[in-house]
């Protein structure tokens, strides 16, 4: 299982001041690596979760009396003191590519991937400045919106990875959602610089990740946990060499193989922009070795939704 995090500029934008840098990377992104990995995945027959953020949804946006979606809540994290929307600019695909990508969600559709939610705006579901309101209003939002493409949202990512309000997930129709992988730093009370240490040195050490089975959570919905992400490349990661993310991969589809469980394998695109040429050369290694086996007949490939649509209740 593939899923992706798929958020251009909307996923740090909250923590990036200037953020120049990051609008960057959304550019290297759309031009660089949107389409080599959605080529990629259309040559092998693969399909992922493309878990995409609501507002690249859009055509475009206006603001009226000032203000950009005013029909959203907006969210009041402590760590952006300014309006949730204030610095977003109105615009389209042609303005301001790094905000709305209507174009490429189209893209994904007609290529048969699975297009699931990021939330609308990234608002961070799980902390105290994402209230029932603001969730509400963002998934009637991505439901609204994903409905005028023709698109049925099944699947959800939370934002960082932080759950929340999974009541109101289940009530705009949503079957499942990504968990947490079972990692040891994860699961025990540990301060986060050290969960940190503990996945560099993973993927440092090419350890294999954790197997996962679906989860029958609360509010007939199912958490499909993760089992690794697909490390970034800039910083001081880019001292771990790409072929120890890629020995890592292989790792975990080897242990798919022989226990009949999950490799659930997860990235940002936006994290390819940084050393894009080796960082994609990898994960296609990765790709190309999940369909051999899947040509064997020594895996199954399939999506979040697919696995949600094949569970008991449904």
């Amino acid at each position: 299982m593939l899923s992706l995090d798929f958020e251009l500029v909307w996923g740090s934008r909250d923590l990036y001041d200037p953020i120049e840098p990051l609008l960057a990377q959304a550019r290297v992104t759309r031009e660089s690596v949107f389409d080599p990995l959605l080529n990629t995945l259309t040559r092998l027959g693969l399909r992922a979760t493309w878990a995409t953020v609501g507002h690249l949804f859009l055509e475009s946006a206006r603001r009226e009396g000032g203000r950009l979606h005013p029909d959203l809540v907006q969210p009041r994290h402590s760590w952006h003191p300014r309006p949730w929307f204030e610095a977003v600019p109105a615009g389209d695909e042609v303005s301001h590519p790094e905000y709305y990508a209507r174009s490429l969600v189209l893209r994904l559709k007609e290529a048969g991937q699975e297009v699931g939610s990021h939330s609308f705006s990234h608002p961070i579901f799980g902390d105290p400045g994402c209230s029932r309101q603001v969730a509400d209003t963002e998934l009637a939002a991505c439901v609204r919106e994903a409905k005028a493409l023709g698109i049925e949202l099944r699947s959800f990512v939370f934002p960082r990875n932080v759950e929340g309000h999974l009541d109101l997930l289940a009530r705009h129709g949503f079957r499942c959602w990504r968990g947490p992988a079972p990692d040891w730093y994860r699961t025990a009370p540990l301060p986060q610089s050290v969960g940190r240490v503990g996945h560099l040195a993973q993927v440092l050490a090419a350890t294999g990740p954790p197997m996962v089975m679906p989860i029958a959570g609360p509010h007939g919905l199912w958490n499909i946990p993760a089992s690794a992400s697909y490390l970034p490349s800039d910083g001081p990661r880019r001292a771990i060499p790409v072929q120890r993310r890629v020995e890592r991969a292989m790792a975990g589809l080897r242990a798919a193989e022989k226990s009949g469980k999950i490799f659930h394998f997860w990235l940002h695109p936006i994290n390819l922009a940084a050393h894009t040429r080796p960082m994609l050369a990898g994960l296609v290694e990765i790709l190309e070795q999940a369909a051999r086996l899947r040509d064997q007949g020594k895996l199954d490939i399939q999506t979040m939704g697919e696995v949600a649509d094949s569970a008991p209740w449904s």
